[in-house]
């Protein structure tokens, strides 16, 4: 089968092995498949003797099942936060997976997983979000960025911003939920959000800069803030003013999914579904569609979106 290889120039497409499902394992034909920015890292990475594809988040119909699996048959329409979605057929295990609402095509249900986990398990269980607080999304252009804009208030939240350092594509983020959209790369940044919070600041923020920004976005957060970082699109290293973060008692939280256990994942998943599921399916969680690249263009696709031009998300259709 084709499939989009790590290479150290980035990603290639290749003919590589199809995989065989083991016995918790659902394999799928892939729809289509969204690209996100650890896919841009993945890329570069050597691929090794075992070359495997790259990608993390898919939709796609169900074509065999593990012994293990109960849950998932033949010819479900099924979505996924799980590697391996560069390709014409990829693997999941069952616990990682959800149907697909009736009415949601394959191309609407491929941009969601990621973002639903990732952006619940930040405000909810790191960030202890609560009706009436406020949040902050930065790099809230992105999809995961629109989800989380969204997701933040429909659990209440009294006040939303976002950040996005594009002009256009900050002046779309109210059409998602935000009520105030900032440009970081405005060293007044802090101020306005301490204008708009009526000097008290943020109650959470979801970072996904951090880098430069890490003590500016401390200097806007209230007194016990949440900051939870899960990404560094700024910067992986930077000064860090340890006597703010005493001084206002900051719980600063650092996630990701790579260092997380299958069974981790599917509680996540659970807990997101519990939550928000019905919003999912009444359409209230929606992320534009920026554009699409079949397969064979795997690193048109990869240039895009390096290039940081996209609103919402881009999508590979084997």
């Amino acid at each position: 089968m084709k499939a989009g290889i790590a290479s150290p120039n980035g990603v290639v497409l290749q003919d590589v092995p199809e995989p065989t499902p083991g016995p918790h394992d659902l394999l799928v034909r892939v729809k289509a498949a969204a690209l996100n920015r650890a896919d841009l890292a993945a890329a570069k990475s050597g691929p090794g003797a075992d070359a495997k594809p790259i990608g993390i988040e898919f939709a796609g119909e169900v074509l065999e099942v593990g012994e293990a699996v109960h849950d998932f048959q033949p010819g479900d329409r099924m979505m996924c936060h799980a590697t391996g979605s560069h390709a014409e057929l990829a693997l999941c295990d069952h616990r990682r997976a959800l149907k697909i609402p009736d009415a949601m095509s394959f191309e609407q249900a491929a941009i969601l997983p990621v973002g639903l986990n990732t952006l619940h398990n930040a405000l909810v269980t790191a960030g202890r979000l609560k009706a009436g607080e406020t949040v902050l999304v930065q790099g809230a252009s992105s999809g995961v960025g629109i989800i989380g804009l969204q997701m933040a208030k429909l659990l209440g939240a009294r006040l939303v911003i976002g950040t996005s350092t594009n002009d256009v594509r900050r002046a779309r983020l109210k059409e998602f939920g935000a009520d105030l959209a900032l440009n970081t790369a405005d060293p007044d940044w802090p101020e306005q959000v301490l204008e708009a919070t009526g000097g008290e600041g943020l109650q959470v923020t979801v970072d996904m800069l951090s880098g430069p920004t890490v003590n500016q976005t401390m200097r806007c957060t209230a007194v016990k803030g949440r900051i939870v970082n899960i990404g560094r699109l700024a910067g992986a290293r930077a000064e860090f003013d340890f006597e703010l973060h005493a001084r206002k008692r900051i719980d600063y939280t650092g996630v990701t999914f790579r260092t997380r256990s299958i069974e981790e994942v599917r509680d996540i998943m659970l807990a997101m579904k519990d939550d928000i599921w019905d919003h999912v399916i009444s359409g209230r969680i929606r992320v534009p569609i920026d554009s699409s690249f079949p397969l064979s263009q795997v690193q048109e696709a990869h240039a895009y979106v390096r290039a940081n031009k996209h609103f919402g998300k881009v999508l590979l259709l084997p």
